[in-house]
């Protein structure tokens, strides 16, 4: 997993401060924006969460849902179980297919802030985890910075210093979806309150 762990970026590991830094970076306008526009929840639906952090998307998904949350680290898992234990299953660990064949089939599944952490076989290898754990009529949901034509400088130099160390444009995004999905839509979202751009995808099955 290409991410800087070491000097300042160190403290982002520990869960209160990464959810902190989350919250001044605009999160909570984010994370209902994605909510509302993107995954669109249903009650009784099932969403699976790759990369699931803190699994603070929790806070704007209604309580009608199953939710399985996978991460690899523990203390962030720990913190979701704390926060969040009785309304969702937490996993601290790689997702695979092993899993995945234990696993219900899901309406949806999240891969929040994740891909630009993951080279490009790695991204290939979620998209492709996706795509087998949907249902037939079920959707993949991506959200990451992203290097834009005419985006702020400010913002430009925020991404360039992510901890995640593949960070994209929209159009490399986008071909490693299609290498398991035919059917992708992205949108660019420039964020005003701390200058930024996210690319968020859309993959249907």
């Amino acid at each position: 997993m290409g991410q800087i762990t070491n000097g300042v970026r160190a403290v982002l590991s520990v869960p209160i401060i990464y959810d902190s830094f989350q919250k001044i970076m605009g999160a909570h306008e984010s994370r209902r924006e994605l909510t509302d526009e993107f995954i669109r929840p249903e009650a009784g639906f099932r969403i699976l969460d790759i990369g699931s952090g803190t699994s603070e998307i929790l806070r704007y998904l209604p309580d009608n849902i199953e939710y399985w949350g996978f991460d690899i680290s523990p203390e962030y898992v720990l913190a979701a179980k704390e926060k969040y234990g009785a309304r969702g299953h937490f996993h601290s660990g790689l997702l695979s297919e092993s899993i995945l064949a234990d696993l219900p089939r899901f309406d949806t599944v999240l891969a929040l802030g994740i891909l630009h952490h993951l080279n490009d076989g790695q991204a290939k290898e979620l998209f492709s985890l996706a795509y087998t754990a949907l249902k037939d009529s079920g959707r993949l949901i991506s959200i990451d910075p992203c290097f834009a034509d005419k985006q702020s400088a400010i913002a430009h130099y925020l991404i360039s210093k992510d901890r995640g160390q593949n960070v994209r444009d929209a159009e490399a995004y986008e071909l490693l979806a299609m290498s398991s999905f035919a059917r992708v839509e992205g949108k660019l979202r420039h964020r005003k309150w701390i200058p930024y751009t996210h690319w968020i995808m859309e993959c249907a099955k």
